[in-house]
């Protein structure tokens, strides 16, 4: 069940992602007929600092600075219960066309795990931007340089000897732990953190052995050599041959696939309108974020934060976020984390 539901969505995320050349340059050639004639609210979903509070920052600069929108741009963060503030905020806005939210993966895992009356369904997905990579990090003085290493010398001691910390309880993080220990046949004991910077931090100090960061929240301590990076759970390894810490880049990390961890694992960043608004302001908002995946500053910010590149709207936007969820929601159920 495992193999099955995540091969086929890689497949989805492969046919959609080859599609692009064919529906991208029609979806944001059209000028959109409508304007906003008053400021765009971006609502975040999170915390201070996290990825989708520093995705929206750089799409405010990079749409004011390249004057994609007749009007400002303004972040509104609306972190609490866990991100359900900023989703139900959005679900409650229907026919509002001056809001759109940055999500990822809670779309699904909120709903599922805590029962919040929220389903993506009643928003307008428009657009993905990118997807993060997950990768298998250790401490910098761990005896393991490999993935395999790293699950024998786990199998030799008991079971939840080894801490893995991540980003919250029944999340993206925890998720891919389990699934990780299904394959390998290894257990973890799961730390859950307030961010990936604190998961990251308490891997240098060697409070816990493994975490499965964003490549964005372990960056700084992967280029003070602090962290090693044992693998990235991605069919293929990253685009980004720039080298990062010492002489390793981002490309130079083995896929897990190649290391006995057959598993695909990436976690959309999407953007959403309200229900109700109409075909003239979605266009306008395909059309505006169209442009800005072409500006220098976002192709500055995937490359620093080792994104997926995306530009997946429309009906291949909607298949993909159906397909995903189902996939979460297996996942999640085989590892009890749906709640009754």
């Amino acid at each position: 069940m495992l193999e099955s539901s995540v091969s086929k969505r890689a497949a989805v995320l492969t046919a959609c992602l080859s599609g692009l050349a064919l529906i991208g340059p029609l979806a944001s050639s059209a000028l959109a007929a409508w304007q906003p004639t008053k400021p765009i609210e971006i609502i975040v979903p999170a915390g201070a600092g996290g990825a989708s509070d520093q995705m929206a920052r750089m799409m405010q600069a990079a749409i004011q600075n390249n004057k994609l929108s007749p009007t400002p741009i303004i972040v509104t963060l609306k972190g609490g219960a866990n991100g359900g503030e900023g989703l139900m905020d959005m679900q409650a806005s229907a026919g509002d066309p001056y809001k759109m939210v940055i999500s990822n993966s809670a779309i699904y895992t909120l709903p599922l795990a805590n029962k919040l009356p929220f389903d993506w369904r009643k928003l307008t997905p428009v657009s993905i931007l990118a997807f993060d990579n997950f990768v298998l990090w250790v401490n910098a003085n761990a005896p393991y340089n490999t993935a395999q290493e790293l699950i024998e010398a786990m199998k030799k001691e008991p079971a939840g000897a080894y801490k893995l910390g991540g980003t919250g309880s029944k999340r993206a993080d925890h998720i891919l732990a389990a699934a990780v220990e299904r394959i390998s046949g290894v257990k973890f004991s799961y730390i859950p953190y307030k961010s990936g910077g604190e998961a990251a931090t308490q891997l240098v100090g060697d409070h816990i052995k493994v975490n499965v960061n964003n490549p964005s929240e372990n960056v700084a301590v992967w280029r003070a050599g602090q962290v090693k990076a044992l693998c990235v759970f991605d069919n293929e390894p990253m685009d980004y041959p720039a080298k990062v810490a010492g002489d390793k880049s981002w490309k130079d990390i083995p896929t897990c696939k190649s290391q006995g961890i057959d598993f695909q694992w990436i976690m959309l960043r999407g953007v959403f309108l309200p229900a109700g608004v109409t075909p003239d302001q979605v266009a306008f908002y395909q059309d505006m974020l169209g442009k800005l995946v072409e500006t220098k500053e976002f192709k500055e910010y995937l490359e620093k934060q080792a994104l997926k590149p995306s530009d997946l709207k429309g009906a291949d936007m909607v298949k993909f976020l159906e397909q995903d969820e189902a996939v979460y929601k297996d996942l999640m159920t085989q590892s009890g984390f749906v709640a009754n």
